[in-house]
């Protein structure tokens, strides 16, 4: 499946144009200090966009609408709905900091109370989580691959800035029976947050009906978020409860899946075979199934939590200095939301289920130029005028663009609306 998605490293002739798509991204003027320049460096990111763009309306018009979307102004979405601005070290969403560990950099992202509640057993001392300035003395004194390795046994998503990860985004975990092409396919999403919804919702404007599964105790975390933002992703989507604790319906999620023709999920691994859900019997009974992981299914790399912002760091997607600064607002969520629809309408024209893996981490990657494991130089400059942020190159000249978000089609359903209706179509 890889190929589906193309080798998205820039040529020479990609470069300039790359610059400029991403000065108009709104995702350029995210990255850098808040009190200094929106930086240039991360351009290869807005060149992987537009070729996922491509991939995924070649790959949609196979059995569904062709969806044509601007790929790089993916990145800027939440930020723009949210009127959040460029932070530096600290993520534009407020979650994720830099650390200076005893040998390099680590990311420490912590949207959840219980991720700071944890601070303590990650530095292994008796300190409140609220004193910050002891947690990060005791975090510069161990290791990154220390801090990584305790931060994964946590629960934490804490990634490496020297973590090496290679390979394509999309890689084939299992290959399943014969299944039949339709022009309306059924889309199980149990993704939640922002690169499985956006991915489906990409699947939901080409056609495909998208029916999503959550948690009544946990729903997506998204929800807490700006309903507006939530809307975005998930307007048009069915909106089906379960009650995980219950065989019943983990019975009637099991029949649901084995009906759909992909399966979207971003949890990990062990959490559907602890459901009893056996993953690859689903692929070999005609199932597609896509599983959007922070660092890929396998071994210790499986057991990890990745959020949009470390796994980025994690996949190369970073700005050096005195201190790393953050590309864009948790750029390996929007990147892997458009990379996965490309990969998943790919699979959904294929007459053989597949189980694939799209590493958040991975997805990353794939936008760093290969011949370096840092963000490329560029023939460009980045230049402050009258009317704001320019970016100049050969002569020409294209403004540094404020983050934007694509219309909003309609409202998000409730939790468990359509609870009613999609259990009767399988009883």
């Amino acid at each position: 499946m890889a190929a589906t998605v193309g080798d998205v490293t820039p040529g020479h002739d990609e470069v300039d144009s790359g610059e400029f798509e991403w000065a108009a991204s709104g995702a350029m003027a995210l990255t850098g200090d808040a009190s200094g320049p929106p930086r240039l460096e991360p351009f290869p990111v807005a060149v992987a966009m537009t070729r996922w763009a491509s991939d995924l309306a070649d790959a949609s018009s196979s059995w569904g609408e062709r969806v044509a979307v601007d790929g790089p102004a993916l990145l800027g979405e939440r930020a723009a709905i949210g009127g959040l601005g460029r932070n530096g070290s600290v993520s534009v969403g407020g979650s994720a900091r830099f650390v200076r560990a005893s040998d390099g950099w680590v990311v420490l992202n912590l949207p959840r109370p219980d991720d700071v509640a944890s601070l303590p057993a990650l530095v292994e001392a008796d300190v409140e989580p609220s004193e910050w300035g002891a947690i990060e003395r005791l975090l510069g004194s161990t290791p990154a691959d220390e801090i990584v390795e305790r931060g994964a046994l946590l629960g934490l998503a804490v990634a490496h800035t020297g973590e090496t990860v290679g390979g394509p985004p999309a890689t084939e975990f299992a290959v399943g029976g014969s299944r039949t092409v339709v022009r309306r396919p059924l889309v199980v999403d149990l993704s939640g947050l922002w690169a499985g919804p956006l991915l489906t919702s990409l699947l939901l404007e080409a056609g495909a009906r998208v029916v999503k599964i959550e948690s009544r105790v946990r729903p997506d975390g998204a929800r807490r978020g700006p309903r507006e933002f939530f809307d975005l992703l998930n307007a048009g989507k069915e909106c089906v409860s379960v009650d995980l604790t219950r065989r019943g319906d983990i019975a009637f999620l099991d029949r649901l899946m084995r009906s759909a023709d992909l399966v979207v999920e971003s949890s990990r691994p062990r959490a559907m075979s602890n459901l009893g859900i056996d993953t690859a019997a689903v692929v070999d009974s005609g199932v597609n199934w896509l599983s959007i992981t922070g660092h890929g299914r396998d071994g210790s790399e499986g057991m990890r939590v990745g959020f949009g912002d470390d796994t980025a760091v994690a996949g190369g997607l970073w700005v050096g200095g005195d201190e790393p600064l953050f590309v864009a607002d948790a750029a390996a969520d929007p990147m892997t939301g458009l990379c996965g629809a490309a990969t998943a309408a790919a699979m959904l024209s294929l007459p053989s289920a597949v189980g694939v893996d799209l590493a958040l981490s991975r997805s990353a990657a794939a936008a760093v130029p290969l011949s370096s494991r840092r963000l490329g130089s560029s023939r460009a400059n980045a230049a402050l005028d009258r009317d704001g942020w320019v970016v100049e190159a050969s002569g020409e000249r294209v403004m540094v663009a404020p983050p934007r978000s694509r219309p909003l089609t309609g409202s998000a359903c409730d939790l468990g609306h359509d609870d009613d209706v999609v259990r009767s179509t399988l009883n």
